[in-house]
């Protein structure tokens, strides 16, 4: 395999991933989800009227108003003529507490009053069933008893868990339950840096982990064990809150006040309003678009054009146009299935466009730059560079940007513009093949043909240094001390430069030092004419005497 080949195949081996279950479970539901949204499509060019559309309200939740017992509703009654729904529950609703806090047993009695069964709770009048209360094709008098049993049994049930014993138990049970979620999550956050057997042992100390077990610290582990902390003390708090009649009742108006502020509209966009919850299945969507889109597209690179060998480049090309193709026209499918009218929001989106333009002038400029170098491809995935002094490989070729890897590993952001307005080398363009030039000075004296043929006989055996175009020897010219010559070798990776070039000179001091070829160093001679006296002044020459005298001789052998 060449290298190329094993470049690319690399490239490709480090970009695929392993498609399972979960995600595609996970992609046919989020398609599932934009097929069953709530919409209110308008009649356009883009026919929707043979989706399934879903009103997001019950008729029955509009018409009806619920009975409960300590937050849990046991069934719903209608409006009369002379009260509406939620009067008639809050009425009976009011009865039911009475009963639930009084000591005595309830006591459901039923009678029948103008035709219609009546529910007496304790020997107090607590409601008529009408016909509109029966559901299931029930009749009235079934629907009484019904109502009746149901009715005795969540009143003894209330009356049972204000008890001192009920209490006492639930508080247990709480306890051990909170004790258990505890140690879950610490077992948790222990997870984040130290492997499982360990975390274990740390949390359980009689336990003993190999030492050589390594923790497991990516990222997305992390993040995974973030939200599974969340979602046990979501449900942990849900759950304790549904022991007692009271917290279970503040769970309820909690729930029922978050579920009122979801469903307020925010904003009216054609005479449709929007809430917080409409825009959360918004992000959703669009979360689900990005995802389908990336798994797609990285599908499509992996396991399609890496079978058609084609260049790396070429496949990032087809790569960029299909992402944000399938994103530009998903967007616009997904808004219009949402219920959102795009002819409304084009004079919003021309007013944005002058400040988007404005004030994102480099961001556009790289941009435009980044779709003129993706299909003109001056500049490829692969291709060695060097811009504004950077030499490297280009890793990726972005939207705004490129990434480019240097000769020590460095990863270099380039903006696009700068490669449409500054001078760009690209020694990979059309033909990767570059030629580089090695100085070399002899001593004068040697003979110059004896050192050309060193300098070929060197390039010759290097490995990596082509046979054709074949290696070239100059004389370039006579120095100050040395004779110079340039030996121009051809190679086919050029971000191999540096490391061949190395290696020649290695070999090249090798061989002319064992051809006793000097390599000479800069010399000066300096040449004195004329006789130059020298004198010195009187006192130094009397202290030159006296230290020559006082000097010790030492003693001849």
């Amino acid at each position: 395999m060449s290298y190329k080949n094993k470049f690319t195949w690399n490239f490709c081996k480090q970009q695929s991933f392993n498609f399972s279950c979960p995600r595609i479970v996970l992609v046919i539901l989020l398609f599932l989800l934009l097929w069953v949204t709530p919409v209110s499509a308008q009649n356009n060019g883009f026919s929707l009227e043979k989706l399934p559309i879903f009103s997001g309200y019950s008729t029955l939740a509009e018409t009806k108003a619920a009975i409960t017992i300590d937050g849990q509703e046991i069934f719903q009654v209608s409006g009369t003529t002379q009260l509406t729904a939620e009067e008639r529950a809050q009425i009976i609703n009011s009865e039911l507490q009475i009963a639930i806090h009084s000591s005595k047993p309830p006591e459901i009695e039923i009678k029948q009053r103008n035709q219609l069964p009546v529910i007496y709770l304790n020997e107090r009048y607590l409601l008529t069933i009408i016909p509109d209360d029966v559901t299931g094709g029930n009749t009235l008098e079934k629907q009484g008893n019904i109502w009746g049993q149901k009715l005795e049994q969540r009143i003894k049930q209330a009356q049972l868990a204000r008890k001192p014993e009920y209490i006492r138990k639930k508080l247990l049970l709480a306890l051990i339950i909170l004790i258990v979620v505890l140690a879950t999550d610490k077992l948790l956050s222990l997870l984040k840096n130290y492997s499982r057997s360990k975390a274990i042992a740390k949390l359980l100390p009689g336990i003993n982990s190999p030492p050589s077990e390594s923790p497991n610290l990516g990222r997305l582990f992390k993040a995974k064990l973030i939200i599974v902390r969340v979602i046990l003390w979501l449900v942990t708090a849900y759950w304790l809150s549904g022991l007692f009649p009271q917290s279970r009742q503040w769970r309820n108006n909690i729930i029922n006040f978050l579920g009122g502020s979801f469903k307020t509209s925010l904003f009216t966009l054609s005479d449709r309003s929007y809430s917080l919850i409409d825009l959360l299945i918004l992000a959703g969507l669009f979360w689900g678009l990005f995802f389908a889109t990336q798994t797609s597209t990285n599908l499509l690179r992996t396991k399609i054009l890496h079978q058609t060998r084609i260049s790396r480049g070429s496949q990032e090309v087809i790569f960029i146009v299909v992402k944000y193709s399938l994103i530009s026209f998903g967007t616009i499918i997904l808004l219009q299935v949402w219920g959102l009218n795009l002819s409304s929001l084009a004079i919003l989106g021309s007013a944005l466009g002058v400040g988007i333009a404005f004030g994102f002038q480099d961001i556009t400029k790289n941009f435009a730059s980044g779709l003129v170098l993706l299909f003109e491809r001056s500049v490829q995935i692969g291709d060695f560079i060097e811009v504004n002094g950077h030499k490297g490989t280009v890793e990726r070729l972005q939207a705004r940007s490129i990434v480019l890897k240097t000769l020590d590993s460095v990863s270099i952001v380039v903006p696009n513009s700068h490669l449409l307005a500054d001078e760009v080398i690209n020694w990979s363009h059309d033909n990767p093949i570059s030629r580089f030039a090695l100085s070399v000075g002899v001593a004068y004296g040697s003979d110059p043909e004896a050192v050309k043929g060193v300098l070929l006989q060197v390039a010759k055996e290097h490995p990596e240094v082509l046979d054709f175009p074949l290696p070239q020897v100059f004389f370039t010219g006579f120095g100050d001390s040395s004779l110079d010559f340039e030996l121009l070798v051809w190679i086919a990776e050029p971000n191999r430069q540096p490391i061949v070039k190395s290696e020649l000179y290695f070999r090249i001091e090798k061989v002319l030092r064992d051809r006793v070829i000097e390599i000479p160093f800069p010399q000066r001679d300096l040449h004195l004419r004329g006789n130059l006296p020298l004198e010195i002044s009187p006192d130094l020459e009397a202290a030159l005497i006296r230290w020559l005298n006082n000097f010790p001789h030492r003693p001849s052998n």
